[in-house]
């Protein structure tokens, strides 16, 4: 009978035990994962010392755009799906001068489509940068948590600072500087003020994944035509290429710029980016006509293998129809990007290009834009017909009503 009673008890013993543990092992379940759970972290960006837009009296940037980020993370977890918040896209403007308005509207192409985060940064004269900020800053919340942004002062090395201000157009030089100032950034797209997209900036962005190991650029051709090129014609220096290289949109792989050591004509070694620019300034300034393209040029022709070319659908300018249409690939696919050089912006004699301009700068955030900017822009192209680049006003809406329909949500018409 005591035996019954002995395996009684430690039967119930064992029961007891048994519920203790299975109990515990699910209130520290809970616990676990409560402590695992997101936190609003704000993790800043990295300062390259200029000065912020929508900075705060500490310096420190404005945190919207990553608390933005930060909340598509909590939801993301929420639902048991871990994922790293993806970096921006780089997007880098030099304006001086007269150049505001044509910048701001240059942004507003690029925010307008962007399916990914963009990252500004704008280096400006000091004038300008208190416009640059109230202008970014009203844009509506919708708009402004597609991008964040940096304002620059215009900075060149202090021994030759004016002489690389002057080059060319004001301030233009600023771009062979981006790999040393911006030294925490890895990679970014340059433009040119006068650029407008027609395409979202991630199509662009894309390329920089396409580079070989050697690559570190990317950039259009000048001219795809030789007959009526110009470097192949009057150039008194090397150039890359039949045709040389157009410098309005540049890809750049900054940490390859960086590390890179560039054969030239000065010395038998290779230089670093930041040995090269002066030396090859001091020996060809007398001979270059287009300021820090041509710089450009001349290094890349002495490194075809860092290069790579993209198509001039991708930076269509004047010079593509002003005698005739002679860009294959937007004739196949429509103008990505628009460079209007020329001031063809500003002044009557490409009112195609003008035009697109003008749609763009008057959209107002919020509208349809389909009916805001396309429809008046192709009334507008259409006074354009007596023009080479007019006649071809088909190419100029193509890629825009497609990216414009997806900004709308509804499917492209028929073009």
């Amino acid at each position: 009978m005591r035996r019954y009673i002995r395996a009684l008890m430690l039967c119930m013993v064992f029961a007891v035990f048994s519920g203790l543990y299975v109990y515990s092992k699910l209130f520290f379940s809970d616990v676990s994962a409560g402590a695992n759970g997101p936190k609003r972290v704000f993790i800043p960006p990295k300062d390259p010392g200029a000065r912020r837009g929508a900075a705060d009296k500490n310096g420190h940037q404005n945190p919207r755009w990553y608390i933005m980020r930060q909340r598509g993370q909590m939801e993301a977890a929420a639902h048991g799906v871990q994922r790293r918040p993806e970096p921006p896209m780089n997007l880098a403007v030099v304006a001086c001068g007269e150049r505001l308005e044509e910048t701001l509207t240059m942004i507003k192409s690029a925010v307008l489509f962007t399916i990914k985060p963009l990252y500004l940064h704008i280096f400006a004269e000091d004038q300008l940068h208190a416009s640059f900020m109230e202008a970014l800053e009203s844009w509506t919340g919708s708009v402004r948590s597609k991008f964040n942004y940096t304002v620059y002062a215009i900075s060149f090395p202090s021994d030759n600072a004016a002489e690389w201000k002057k080059l060319f157009k004001p301030c233009a030089s600023q771009r062979l500087f981006l790999p040393l100032i911006l030294k925490d950034f890895d990679s970014i797209v340059y433009v040119d003020s006068d650029i407008l997209f027609l395409q979202p900036v991630d199509h662009l962005w894309a390329f920089l994944s396409q580079f070989n190991p050697t690559q570190l650029a990317a950039m259009a051709p000048e001219h795809e035509e030789p007959r009526i090129a110009w470097y192949n014609r009057f150039a008194r220096h090397p150039f890359y290429g039949r045709t040389g290289i157009n410098s309005g949109v540049m890809l750049m792989n900054m940490t390859r710029m960086r590390s890179a050591f560039f054969r030239n004509d000065m010395t038998s070694v290779g230089l670093r980016w930041e040995e090269l620019l002066m030396p090859l300034l001091q020996k060809y300034k007398l001979n270059i006509t287009w300021g820090d393209q041509d710089l450009l040029n001349i290094i890349f022709h002495h490194n075809p293998e860092f290069l790579q070319e993209f198509p001039c659908k991708w930076n269509y300018r004047p010079d593509h129809c002003i005698y005739g249409s002679n860009c294959a690939s937007a004739e196949e696919d429509g103008i990505y990007v628009l460079h209007g050089n020329r001031g063809v912006y500003h002044d009557n004699k490409q009112p195609a290009f003008r035009a697109v301009y003008e749609a763009i700068k008057k959209y107002a955030f919020g509208t349809n834009p389909v009916t805001s900017l396309l429809d008046p822009l192709e009334e507008e192209l259409l006074k354009t017909t007596h023009t080479y680049c007019g006649k071809s006003h088909t190419l100029f809406t193509k890629t825009l009503s497609h990216s414009l329909a997806n900004v709308n949500g509804k499917a492209p018409r028929g073009r």
